[in-house]
């Protein structure tokens, strides 16, 4: 196991509070060499603000200029990365319009965009709008990789150390951890000789290493919020949440089994006694698992399989590769029903969509990032919105 992310949590300001990122970088130099010292690699450092409309001193929008001081700020204070807060559901149009802009100016600044909370419901104006902003992304590199630093969220709340989905809620300072954790599940499950014994050994290593990492942060001077065992994965086929559920008995990801698959191992981490933060329960990031992006590639994953395993753990539809041409529509399509899940459901779900220029559905694609597998681009149902559900409206949505 390894910490992806030791995430800072705080308010924003415009014009940037340069003391605040300095009490960021003080907290996570120290939260990093503290867990360092109890034997963990730590991959990034990382600080999250508040939504940019939002706090004692706002936004008038997040200009490219905003994004490049902070980035600066990240510089001189050794953060790896930031999230600039997440444009809010209310917020108006230039809000959104700017958030490509401040991807193209920065490469170390991540975005979020609202596009249902339980408050507010689903709205339909906000979700063509970041349609709109994952087309734009993907065409700032050829390699469609910015939208890896942009995120539809649907009912995320603050407090999410993995970004695109962290922010701050408002108040004082405080942090969190994420981990690199899909080796856990492998070793847990390969061998396993029944369910019970699977999931028994899946707990005691996520119980053993939340104690340890928490002894591990109690003398940080700021209030420590939790960890979020998510099982991430790494393209390696020994940090594989897909290798995990296979060894679980499942055929090949997505068969059928994955959901029950999915669900057991979801329940080991929301049930194990820890901390918890942020999402806490199962990522299935295609391009970021190596064999999650071979079964897409053979046509046994689909976005449809991963939106139906998004019903019983997950984060939605991350790092998703899609055609080139894919239109406004039909992303916003994808988008409304990741939304209706995650307020159904009552649980935080993201959509974090990439189309790939130039690319079809089946072709191959390879990038030049440690952290992303070789794979194919996923097929999706054409076909846009329309009569009711192609308005601008917000509608609610209770949970069942």
């Amino acid at each position: 196991m390894k910490i992806r992310s030791i995430t800072y949590f705080c308010d924003g300001s415009f014009p940037l509070d340069g003391q605040a990122m300095a009490q960021a970088g003080a907290c996570l130099h120290r939260a990093r060499a503290a867990l360092l010292q109890a034997g963990y690699e730590v991959q990034t450092t990382r600080a999250a603000l508040q939504a940019p409309s939002a706090g004692p001193r706002r936004a008038p929008r997040p200009v490219p200029d905003y994004g490049l001081a902070l980035q600066a700020q990240l510089a001189l204070h050794n953060i790896d990365y930031a999230g600039l807060g997440p444009v809010l559901l209310a917020d108006a149009q230039p809000f959104w319009a700017a958030l490509p802009d401040v991807l193209a100016a920065t490469q170390r600044i991540f975005t979020a965009a609202e596009i249902a909370t339980r408050a507010g419901g689903v709205s339909l104006g906000a979700i063509q709008r970041a349609a709109q902003v994952v087309l734009r992304n993907s065409q700032l590199s050829a390699d469609g990789l910015g939208n890896l630093r942009f995120a539809a969220l649907a009912g995320v709340a603050p407090g999410t150390p993995f970004l695109p989905a962290a922010f701050h809620g408002g108040g004082a300072p405080v942090f969190a951890v994420a981990t690199e954790a899909a080796d856990l599940a492998v070793k847990a499950f390969t061998g396993a000789d029944s369910v019970a014994h699977a999931c028994s050994r899946l707990v005691a290593a996520l119980e053993l290493h939340g104690a340890q990492v928490q002894q591990a942060l109690a003398g940080i001077p700021h209030t420590f919020t939790g960890i979020d065992f998510s099982l991430a994965p790494f393209p390696e086929q020994s940090v594989s949440i897909g290798v995990a559920l296979e060894a679980l008995g499942v055929a090949a990801v997505g068969s059928h089994g994955t959901l029950a698959a999915a669900a057991l191992v979801a329940d080991c981490v929301q049930h194990a006694r820890f901390l918890h933060a942020g999402f806490s329960g199962l990522f299935l990031p295609l391009l970021e698992d190596q064999r999650l992006a071979q079964r897409g590639a053979e046509g046994m994953l689909t976005v449809n399989d991963l939106l139906l395993y998004s019903a019983v753990c997950g984060t939605g539809l991350d790092t998703i590769p899609l055609a080139g041409d894919i239109a406004a529509g039909e992303l916003a399509a994808i988008m409304l029903d990741v939304a209706a899940l995650a307020l159904r459901l009552g649980k935080p779900l993201t959509a974090r969509l990439m189309p790939i220029p130039g690319k079809r559905a089946g072709d191959p694609i390879e990038f030049d990032f440690p952290f992303f597998a070789n794979g194919s681009v996923l097929a999706h149902k054409r076909g846009t919105l329309s009569a009711a559900l192609g308005g601008t409206e917000d509608f609610a949505l209770r949970a069942r």
